[in-house]
This record gives C-alpha cells, sequence and structure tokens, in this order.
C-alpha cells in the first residue's frame, strides 16, 4: 500500500542525508558563534540604521538578541531556502520529472490509482521536510550551550511553519507537473511564486504599498510575523494546512485528467 513512499524515500536518502548533514553543520556553526557577536553594537547600529537591509534579511529588533541572530541567519532566510529546494525539487521530479524520464508509466502499472500515487508522492515529500526540520531544530537547540535560549515552544511550532511552507510549495510544483508534464516549467513557476512570496513578507514592513498584501504570503504567514518570538498562531496553521490541502487536491484533478506523452 505504500510501496511508491518508501520506493521515493529510497532513491531519494542519499539527497536527504546531504540537506541534512550540511544544514546541521551551519546550524551549529551559526549558533557556537554567537558568543562572539552577542555584545557587537556596531552590528547592531548597521542593522537599526538600514530597514530596508533588516527587512530583507528577516531582522525584526537587534540582530545580536537570541530570536534577532537566529532569525537573520538561520530562520528566515537560509533555512526556508534550503528546504524549498528539497521540497520544490521533489514536487517537480516526482510526477512531471518521472514523465520526461519515461518512468511514470512504471509508476502506473502498478495497482494504485492516480490519486492514491499523488498521496504517497505527497506524504513521501512530507517525511522528507519533517525529517529536515527535525533536525534544524535539534541543531539550533544546541544554542543552549552557547549563551543562546529561545522558548522551545516557539522553536518548535517556527519549525513547524517552515515545514509546512515548504510542503504547500513542493505541492505546487507537484501541481503544476502534473497538469503539464514539464518538471522545468513546475521548478520555474514555482520558484518564481516562492520568491514574489518572500519579498512580499520581508518588505512589507517598509513599503506601505506592500503591507496589505502580506497575508497573501505563505511565508507571512510561517516566518514574517514573529514566529520565533510569539510561536506559529492557529491562524498561521490553519493557513498553512489549508493551502497545502487545496495544492494536493488541485493536484489530484490535473494528474486524473493528464494525458501522459505518448
Amino acid at each position: 500500500m505504500v510501496e511508491i513512499l518508501t520506493r521515493d524515500l529510497a532513491e531519494r536518502r542519499r539527497s536527504l542525508i546531504a540537506y541534512s548533514a550540511g544544514l546541521a553543520l551551519y546550524v551549529v556553526f551559526v549558533v557556537a558563534v554567537y558568543p562572539a557577536f552577542k555584545d557587537s553594537t556596531s552590528l547592531d547600529a548597521l542593522t537599526s540604521g538600514n530597514p530596508g537591509l533588516s527587512a530583507m534579511f528577516g531582522i525584526s529588533g537587534s540582530i545580536t538578541s537570541p530570536v534577532g541572530w537566529i532569525s537573520a541567519n538561520i530562520y528566515a532566510n537560509f533555512f526556508p531556502l534550503v528546504i524549498l529546494l528539497l521540497t520544490i525539487g521533489y514536487g517537480a521530479q516526482s510526477l512531471a520529472g518521472q514523465e520526461e524520464d519515461g518512468h511514470l508509466e512504471l509508476v502506473l502499472s502498478l495497482p494504485f490509482s492516480r490519486r492514491a500515487v499523488v498521496i504517497q508522492k505527497a506524504g513521501a515529500m512530507t517525511i522528507q521536510a519533517t525529517v529536515l526540520g527535525a533536525v534544524v531544530l535539534l541543531a539550533t537547540l544546541c544554542g543552549r550551550f552557547f549563551e543562546l535560549t529561545i522558548p522551545t515552544a516557539h522553536l518548535a511550532t517556527a519549525t513547524l511553519g517552515v515545514v509546512l511552507l515548504a510542503i504547500d510549495f513542493g505541492l505546487i510544483a507537484m501541481a503544476i507537473g502534473a497538469g503539464t508534464g514539464a518538471r522545468a516549467l513546475a521548478v520555474g513557476v514555482t520558484t518564481a511564486v516562492a520568491a514574489a512570496s518572500y519579498l512580499i513578507s520581508s518588505l512589507a514592513p517598509v513599503v506601505h504599498a506592500l503591507d496589505p498584501l502580506r497575508y497573501t504570503s505563505l511565508f507571512y504567514w510561517a516566518i514574517g510575523d514573529n514566529q520565533l518570538d510569539n510561536g506559529l498562531t492557529w491562524l498561521s496553521v490553519v493557513v498553512l494546512v489549508g493551502a497545502g490541502l487545496l495544492a494536493a487536491v488541485t493536484t489530484m484533478i490535473l494528474f486524473d485528467r493528464h494525458d501522459l506523452r505518448a
């Protein structure tokens, strides 16, 4: 019943290990050097005097505070970037990529409906994103040994927000691939939408024209509303889960109607 899910996870195991190891090393390095910067008034002056720069890097308040440091160096940019590379790449490859490679016919020859195929592939992507999120959370918690303390509940829910964000965009890539059969198009369009979403969320605090649009940005609901300070709200969870379900249902509908290339 989970043959496709386990097969996809086995095929992606090496890339997931590489992503996890690289991200864990980066996060541990960031938290380990925090004591050298926590009293840096010049660093604070640089960011506080340039609100545009602060907005671009997701800095709210003092960059030398625990929350400001983790947000600016991990949660507002680098972590979302890496996990989106993982999920968007998988989402585009899982259907459109396999169709282009001529492997999708073999997958569909198994005794599963097309909707079951989508569910299992979405499950494989969810597991990959969850593993990567757990690795980052555990590595960030090492900050307690380096004078960098953030409430565990806030850190855990902020991590959940980034994981849900990544799953949403991965499912968007999967939906585009299911409807078009074009891997490059799925990657390109989803990446453009993700970039626009990030810019809207980041620049809304300093560009008043963008402020009303921040609610349309998945980045806002995941990391752009001071989630490390306050935790992920139930409304954010509803929005992020709802967006994912909508993308998953859309994928099923498009894949049901899609004729594979001869």
